[in-house]
């Protein structure tokens, strides 16, 4: 059981059925066997695994009982393997099936031990056809041997010299099968090869680089590099073995040869076959490990004009011999298309790093680019025959290359890798919209060397385009999107429809509709504010964010009395409000909603502070905090309480001043009219489709409408031109000392329930 386990993957490989009746092939794998089990004993040793170094020893002492029967040998095995086969064929069929509803994590482990048992296979090929060339060189020395000691002799008999000459054309015919056998080997060898070759290139590096695609627009995919380095090394090892036993061949052959001797026939065009494959290997494995981009930029393939940026390249054939004998150059893409305005850069910086194992934690060969940065050439004119299509800087797709040399045991080739396209801009207020355009590439693009993407843009299926939005705010917040804020968000761009999965986002409704006031500038409002100032609340699900105005009410009409939620403006850009129940004089629901917060607010107040101590001025002045709940019942201090900072008194030098604690109040009109409440609670969920990412502003028009009739004006003094009589919210001052108004937030035309009458200072 020991041995089937450790050398489980070299036996399942084996053609024992063909062993248990070819004694030479029997005898091959019973020598490679021992080989092994030497192998699996010095790991024992290594792991300091005393009892299974005992147990291996003992089990090899058993093996060797079958030196002079190893087609004995190759039966029990395969006696073994065929009892294995029927127990697990027995299985149940509700088992099986079990086995395959499978998570897509657990399908590629699958597919990568598949792959790894490939490997073995291909290891332990040239392996064994390392021990045929030793059987080889081995039958040779016999013939020529003999050969040579019967030309010293001179056998005059002629009987004898017919003897001896049967005996050598046994031998030529036998060296001769040999020679064929190798032959197939190697050709079978090659073939495994050529299909690991295929395996990696056409499918892990395609499939890594659609992951690394993805990961740089915020998705979570792993993108190590390890694993595909062991796997190419592997295949390089071998096929440079490959060369070094054609290298054999030749030798021998030079030393002997014979009419038609297949050696002759076949080699050149297998070593040329094995060198077509080797190249291939080697081109595809020198990649861009790290994309470029700046240290403060908003993303990756981002670059600025005159800022400093860094990039990383690796070799995934890892030999440790070339540590530092290869040199990577850096350049822009010669191969820029003839575009009417099209830019040009330089590349500036240090331009050529060496390939090391030093500067990459895992070992890999790697060069380090960390201190490029990139400057426009000056235009030479427009030129003739120039394409009339016009892209904005932000639109231009440019490709940054890196060359190098592959050197090793004679074998040369030149090795290119590319990274992804990047956007060049020269001033930080492009670098929105820069943004925007890698993200639309990297989510739609296959071709990674499109640079004219952008001149027939596609537009973006709404699972995808879903799917990207949610990896904006997983990658700032490490939370994403749940399938309500998605499915809120499509309604905002398509309106009410019953299945937005045959739905198209185009890339001008995306960043160019509506002239400033597009989806990506509302959506990257939303997600930088959140990144600044409500990451905390955000990633433990406190702000259901993304739901419409309409929606909100319909989910709150039927909570108790202080009941509140979270949700970001569709009108405000960068913006967050809430809203609660009210219970009106007839006891019916009624939802009130207080202007954004935007960060002028929020970098003064934390948002957390600001639901803790929000205030209403009733009618009879007393201060009183409306949000009890949020939604759906949980008390507001256990949402909130862990985030609450309450600075004592004690650490104040100035003990003899009054604590204060600057807060928003919002103030009620003594004389408001019936909610509007009453219509926006016949509209239940649904929304009409809204026009452009500021919709709401459409839904909310006649409200507002009515809404300023109910509030207040507020000015404070203290910003006004000049100082004239005091209005009423000044005069409040003077009824209620405890009350100063420092700051103050205006009214926005398209508000909500309550103004914001400012920030406050209360005593303590």
């Amino acid at each position: 059981m020991d041995v089937r386990h450790y050398l489980s993957v070299w036996i399942e490989k084996q053609e024992w059925q063909r062993a248990a009746r070819d004694y030479g092939l029997a005898m091959v794998l019973y020598q490679v066997l021992l080989e092994n089990l030497d192998i699996q004993h010095s790991r024992f040793v290594q792991e300091e695994s005393f009892l299974q170094q005992h147990n291996i020893r003992r089990h090899k002492q058993t093996f060797q009982r079958y030196q002079d029967e190893p087609c004995a040998l190759a039966s029990t095995i395969l006696w073994f393997l065929e009892k294995e086969k029927e127990i697990l064929d027995s299985a149940d069929l509700d088992e099986q099936v079990q086995l395959l509803h499978v998570e897509q994590e657990a399908m590629e482990t699958t597919c990568h031990q598949e792959l790894e048992r490939k490997m073995a296979g291909l290891r332990n090929d040239v392996q064994c056809l390392e021990h045929a060339i030793v059987c080889l060189e081995e039958q040779q020395d016999e013939f020529d041997f003999k050969y040579q000691t019967h030309k010293m002799e001179a056998v005059a008999d002629e009987a004898q010299k017919n003897e001896w000459m049967k005996m050598f054309q046994l031998l030529i015919n036998r060296l001769n099968e040999c020679r064929k056998s190798t032959l197939g080997d190697l050709t079978k060898l090659l073939d495994r090869a050529e299909h690991l070759i295929n395996l990696l290139v056409g499918k892990e590096l395609v499939d890594w680089q659609r992951r690394q695609q993805k990961s740089c627009i915020g998705a979570p995919d792993n993108v190590c590099l390890d694993q595909l380095e062991k796997w190419f090394t592997c295949v390089a090892v071998c096929l440079f073995q490959v060369q070094e036993f054609f290298n054999k061949l030749e030798e021998l052959v030079g030393k002997m040869s014979y009419e038609n001797d297949p050696v002759k026939a076949q080699k050149p065009a297998l070593q040329k076959r094995a060198d077509a494959l080797l190249k291939d290997l080697l081109k595809s494995s020198f990649v861009v490990e790290t994309q470029p981009s700046m240290p403060q930029g908003k993303g990756p393939l981002v670059l600025r004009t005159n800022v400093q940026f860094s990039v990383k390249t690796r070799l995934l054939v890892k030999f440790p011999e070339l540590n530092h004998s290869m040199k990577v150059n850096v350049s822009m893409s010669r191969e820029a298309p003839q575009i009417k305005g099209y830019r040009r850069f330089n590349v500036l910086g240090t331009a050529s790093k060496d390939l090391n194992m030093a500067e990459s934690h895992s070992g890999g060969m790697v060069a380090d680019f960390r201190h490029l940065s990139l400057r426009e050439q000056k235009s030479g004119g427009s030129g003739k025959g120039i394409s009339d299509i016009s892209l904005s800087v932000t639109e231009e797709l440019h490709i940054i290359c890196f060359n190098t040399v592959f050197e090793l045991k004679g074998f040369s080739v030149e090795l290119q890798a590319s990274s992804l396209p990047v956007v060049i801009i020269s001033n930080s207020s492009q670098q929105q919209s820069a943004w925007a355009s890698i993200l639309w590439f990297n989510m739609l693009s296959l071709g990674p060397k499109d640079v004219m993407f952008f001149a027939n843009v596609p537009a973006a299926p709404w699972p995808q385009f879903g799917e990207m939005l949610s990896w904006q705010f997983l990658s700032a917040t490490k939370r994403g999107l749940d399938d309500d804020q998605r499915n809120m968000i499509a309604h905002k761009l398509f309106g009410k429809q019953q299945n937005y999965d045959i739905c198209k986002v185009t890339w001008s409704k995306f960043t160019k509709e509506n002239g400033q006031d597009t989806f990506w500038l509302w959506f990257d409002g939303i997600l930088v504010m959140v990144k600044s100032y409500l990451e905390n609340l955000w990633r433990e699900g406190l702000i259901m964010g993304f739901v419409s105005k309409g929606k909100e009410k319909f989910l709150l009409r039927k909570k108790k009395r202080g009941t509140f939620l979270l949700r970001f403006s569709e009108s405000v850009v960068g913006g967050i409000t809430f809203s609660w129940v009210e219970i009106d004089s007839n006891g019916e629901p009624d939802i009130k909603t207080v202007q954004p917060f935007t960060k002028v607010d929020l970098c003064q107040i934390p948002f957390h502070e600001i639901i803790r101590n929000f205030q209403i001025l009733e009618a009879e002045n007393i201060p009183e905090n409306p949000l009890l709940f949020l939604y759906p019942d949980t008390p507001k201090d256990e949402a909130f309480g862990k985030w609450y900072t309450e600075k004592s008194g004690v650490d104040n030098p100035y003990m003899k001043y009054i604590k204060t604690k600057l807060v928003f109040v919002s103030k009620e009109n003594t004389l408001e009219a019936r909610s509007p409440m009453s219509c926006d609670m016949t509209q239940g969920e649904g929304l009409e489709p809204m026009n452009g990412p500021c919709g709401e502003a459409a839904e909310q028009e006649d409200e507002s409408h009515r809404l300023q009739s109910q509030l207040d004006p507020f000015q404070d003094p203290m910003l006004s031109s000049s100082l004239g009589p005091y209005d009423e919210d000044f005069l409040l001052y003077f009824e209620n000392p405890s009350i100063t108004n420092s700051d103050f937030i205006q009214p926005d035309s398209g508000t909500n329930d309550f103004g914001l009458s400012g920030f406050n200072l209360l005593s303590a």
